[in-house]
């Protein structure tokens, strides 16, 4: 799991620090909001973090805010940290979709046992059959179905479809799709992207006008 992004949101910056050092040394990549609204602002614009530790108590938006404008377009995995421990407020996380709970103060070590354990299970959930709108894809076999009927991909069609799929009705940003399907050291042209979606849109038949055009910006794969 060394490869995980986490997005810690808490604006104490010692604690943010202190959580920093300790996910670091797991190897884990580490990025930081002070409050709500950045917190927001990276994770629109990050497809690719795979767990956030949310703090409740924090200027702008709350982390009960916060949480809810995610749970809308993702089920990224969140720890929640407070300094209260009463039982309604658990409740309430649990209601809006928190995958764990850790009232303040806590061991840095037990959280870190508690991230690998949550992206554990979250890996293991994951589906390695997706079906959306007729499409099938089985990331196992690398292949894809539509309706019923092969399609042949290349390697990297197949990596952008099931990116679209997995991240459906989300805008994503061709930088977005660069940095997550070609990879964070890619330093392709922008024009990369539309390239092979034009192609996987040929290839999809009907199927293709799923994926949207977000003019000036990118493209969103939605069914309608």
């Amino acid at each position: 799991m060394d490869t995980c992004k986490i997005l810690i949101v808490d604006d104490e910056d010692r604690m943010r620090k202190l959580l920093r050092d300790f996910l670091v040394k797991a190897n884990y990549r580490v990025i930081e909001a002070a409050d709500g609204e950045a917190a927001l602002n990276i994770f629109y614009n990050d497809n690719a973090i795979d767990l956030i530790i949310l703090d409740v108590m924090m200027p702008k938006m709350d982390g009960w805010e916060v949480l809810e404008a995610i749970r809308k377009v993702s089920r990224v995995p969140v720890i929640m940290l407070t300094a209260r421990a009463e039982e309604r407020d658990e409740l309430k996380g649990f209601s809006l979709g928190v995958d764990e709970y850790v009232t303040k103060p806590f061991s840095p070590r037990i959280l870190v046992a508690r991230v690998e354990a949550l992206l554990r299970r979250t890996k293991d959930a994951r589906p390695e059959l997706l079906n959306v709108g007729g499409i099938e894809i089985n990331k196992a076999a690398h292949t894809v179905t539509i309706d019923g009927a092969p399609v042949d991909l290349s390697f990297k069609e197949f990596e952008l479809l099931t990116y679209f799929v997995e991240n459906r009705g989300l805008a994503l940003s061709r930088e977005t799709i660069l940095n997550n399907v070609w990879n964070y050291n890619y330093y392709g042209d922008a024009r990369t992207i539309d390239t092979h979606v034009k192609k996987l849109r040929s290839k999809l038949g009907q199927k293709g006008d799923y994926i949207k055009t977000i003019w000036g910006m990118g493209y969103k794969f939605e069914v309608e």
